[in-house]
Parts: C-alpha cells; structure tokens; sequence
C-alpha cells in the first residue's frame, strides 16, 4: 500500500513508520477495538473534501462506547484531529482510518485497566472491489446473531465475520460475498451494504441485521431525491436471483454493481441504468459538483497539494 508521512497517535504525529504498539497489546489478542473508514475526494476547485465526517465520528464514539472505553478527546476534538491528518499529509484524496483500542498494560480477556489508544491514519486509495461489476457468491457463514454482539456497532471483532468469508473464495473467480441472516433473509456483504431493483423500486434489508453503513443511508436519501421509491425489507435469495440490479454501497467500496450471484446472472449480467445513474449521483457529491449535498462535506485547506 501506499503510505504518508505522518499518523495520529494519542494526539501527537508521528512518523509513519514509528506508529508502533507492544505485542502484548489487548486489542492484538482479542480484538478490543473500534473503528471508522472515511473517504476524502479532491473538489473541482482543487480542494479536499472529507465525505459525512460527523456521522462517522458520531458512530466511532458510539461503538466506543459499546466496549465501555473513556477517550480523552471530545467529538470536536476527534474531528478537527482527522481533518488535519489529512492536511499534515498534504494529499487531495485517499481513505481515512481512525482506530480506538485497548492497549498494553495487562493481559486477559476483561480489557478493563488497559489504557484506551488511539490513531488517525490516512492514505491514497483508489477502488476498493477488484472489478466495476462484482461475482458474488453467497457464503457458508452467516451474519453475526444480532443477540450475540452489538450489531449496530463498528467493533474490530465483529469483522471476523467478514474475514472468513472472503477467505471462502480466495481463489475463485468471486469478487465478493453475499451473507444471510439467521433468519435466511439477505443481510450484507463482507463490510458493504446490498441494494437491489426491481420494477423501477429499489430494495435493502432492514436495520435488524445490517451495519447501518453510513453510505447506505445516504443512499436512501440520495434516492429518494432522484425521485424512486426506496423500500427497506426482508428480501430472499430467490427474490435476489430475480432482481433486475443489484449493487454494494460502502465507504471504500463506494456504489460497485452486482454481475452475478451463483453465477446467475443478475438481468443478464452489466450495470442496470439505476445503479449507474445512482453511482454518478454519488460521485457528483462527494466531488462537491452537486452543491445540494454541500453541507455533507468537510473541506480541509492544504498546504502544499499532492495529486495522489
């Protein structure tokens, strides 16, 4: 991966290479971490624009709060910390990982006494997915049992739940996977939200076994503005199997079509006229072409431009 030059670390920059923790630290052993992602676009004017900032760091101190961690920084603070990790690092667009956990001090599963730690890292990042339009397959494992975590929460341990599905096919020709909830209802993919259209409607799982991805609920506004009707519901394979469009949203992934699932093709394969129109809609936005959305970008002032 590409790097930069500094990394946020317990409120001071640090050198990239120098942003190291002791072996024994809690979150290594068991996961006791939280964390966002955020994209930031270069504008037109030339500027960068970080994408719903607010809403990422208001979920960062909510899931941070689900494993009972006391930051020493409030929510301005942790905003204004990511906004000048990306001008210290003088780059017009890329991805943005702030990362909270328990660090070394004592060992056991309780993290309870392990100081809370923190970094904000940034880098270039072009697309997430390995191709424009995905093969998906639908996994063995399903999504975590609402009962057995806190579902709505950006918690490090959950993404287990993502890391062996993908480990399912590596060496397939499958982009990605799709997973079902206990219930054998369609949930998500591995860390993106699952959209698909049907008669002109477009359709997502409900809140009930899904991350409720910030991409995703804008999305739903997004839509809605364009003018289609948006329902959030149970959906089934077969009903999948059927769609006319389907299509993963996610902060790194962005708005990325469904090609096949099973190798059955979605309406016969290619990007349906919704998804792309919805996937250039977003881009305008989160470019600051359209100004409707402005209020939804954070602008940082840099110094010294790097066209990365």
């Amino acid at each position: 991966m590409q790097t930069t030059e500094f990394i946020w670390f317990n409120g001071k920059f640090v050198p990239w290479d120098d942003a190291k923790v002791h072996v024994l630290t809690h979150a290594l052993h068991y996961a006791s971490g939280t964390f966002e992602g955020l994209r930031f676009y270069q504008t037109d004017d030339g500027s960068s624009a970080i994408f719903r900032l607010v809403e990422h760091v208001d979920r960062l101190l909510y899931s941070a709060q689900a494993l009972h961690m006391a930051l020493p920084y409030s929510k301005q603070q942790i905003c204004d910390a990511i906004v000048e990790t990306v001008a210290r690092n003088n780059i017009t667009s890329g991805y943005l990982r702030p990362l909270v956990f328990y660090g070394y001090q004592k060992m056991g599963v309780n993290p309870i006494g392990n100081p809370v730690d923190m970094i904000i890292a940034c880098w270039p990042w072009g697309a997430y997915h390995a191709a424009e339009e995905l093969d998906v397959k639908v996994s063995q494992y399903i999504r975590l049992h609402p009962k057995s975590t806190v579902i709505d929460a950006k918690l490090s341990a959950n993404y287990i739940n993502c890391i062996l599905p993908l480990l399912e096919i590596q060496g397939t020709h499958y982009h990605e996977v799709l997973l079902l909830d206990h219930d054998h209802y369609v949930s998500e993919g591995s860390s993106v939200n699952f959209f698909m259209v049907k008669n002109g409607v477009i359709y997502t799982p409900t809140l009930s076994n899904v991350l409720p991805g910030i991409t995703r609920d804008f999305i739903l506004i997004l839509a809605k503005k364009l003018g289609y009707q948006v329902l959030e519901t149970q959906i089934t394979l077969a009903e999948v199997y059927a769609a006319d469009e389907a299509f993963f949203s996610g902060t790194a992934g962005e708005i990325t079509p469904i090609r096949s699932l099973d190798d059955k093709l979605i309406n016969g394969g290619g990007a349906g006229p919704i998804s792309l129109k919805l996937k250039a809609a977003y881009q305008d936005v989160v470019h600051g072409r359209d100004k409707t959305f402005s209020s939804y970008l954070t602008y940082v002032k840099l110094e010294n431009q790097q066209h990365l």
